[in-house]
């Protein structure tokens, strides 16, 4: 990799950089950042990237919810604290979380929760509930849905 690029050569890798996936404003500078490129120029060629349409926080934010919630199975929880962790907007973290539908939520929470429940082979009670809820607080599920569900699970082994 060479050291120095022009504004131009720049400006071609981060299009690439960001036609490759969507990508919000802070990982796109950090990226100009390791290619030594100086603020001046860095705002130069983010402001390039918006008006080409190749930089879009909201697209960034809604694709970002619904690929971490339908393949990670994230909940909203830890969606919005990654969302903040990239310096998105609450407005636009409103707006990519109408991205999941109530009904796939709870879809994705129960069979998650089912599933995971399933695959924890402790026989104390309490240390199974414990590292059931544990799981699916990591995974940014809401805990009054997490309690209820876990109280449904634990009647139906009975």
């Amino acid at each position: 990799m060479k050291d120095v690029f022009s504004i131009k050569e720049a400006i071609q890798k981060i299009e690439y950089f960001c036609a490759y996936q969507e990508r919000c404003h802070e990982e796109v500078v950090a990226k100009l950042r390791t290619m030594k490129m100086d603020s001046d120029e860095i705002d130069q060629i983010m402001v390039h990237l918006i008006a080409e349409n190749f930089l879009n926080e909201e697209r960034f934010a809604s694709s970002f919810a619904r690929g971490k919630h339908r393949i990670k199975h994230w909940g909203k929880i830890r969606i919005i604290n990654e969302l903040k962790f990239k310096n998105i907007s609450q407005t636009l973290i409103n707006i990519a979380l109408k991205e999941i539908t109530p009904e796939e939520y709870l879809e994705t929470f129960h069979a998650l929760a089912e599933r995971h429940w399933e695959s924890i082979k402790e026989t104390n009670v309490l240390k199974k509930r414990k590292k059931f809820c544990d799981y699916m607080l990591r995974r940014g599920f809401e805990s009054n849905l997490i309690y209820d569900k876990v109280k449904e699970l634990e009647s139906s082994e009975q």
